[in-house]
């Protein structure tokens, strides 16, 4: 069986997201090479392979923060992920600033359909 793949993140991109899902009672870092957030089986956030931080918001939300934040929708592998903006470092370093953000992307994303799952 293969091994799952280690992240390459630096530690302390980690431990700043470990802080910033603290702020929301019982959410979980889940992923290995990835780590992720999310709640009935939709993803709320992310970290990208170099350690920055993604948050999927509701259409408003994107709009306000992209505007205060000069930031853009996230691209990944050629394709821009409408849901999904990327957080300035700056912003990602004061989580206490963040943490209104996390928590709103995370309550739209929780109002969405439970995804179906594959067990039986």
């Amino acid at each position: 069986m293969a091994r799952p793949k280690a992240t390459t993140i630096p530690a302390h991109w980690l431990e700043r997201y470990d802080r910033l899902i603290e702020t929301i009672a019982g959410l979980e870092r889940k992923g290995a090479s990835i780590p992720y957030t999310s709640v009935n089986g939709h993803m709320s956030s992310y970290l990208t392979e170099h350690g920055s931080l993604v948050l999927r918001l509701s259409g408003s939300d994107r709009d306000r923060f992209i505007a205060a934040y000069s930031t853009r929708l996230h691209e990944a592998y050629g394709i821009v992920q409408k849901e999904f903006v990327d957080v300035p470092d700056d912003l990602f370093a004061a989580v206490d600033r963040l943490a209104p953000w996390f928590a709103a992307g995370h309550a739209w994303v929780a109002g969405r359909k439970p995804k179906a799952t594959r067990r039986g």
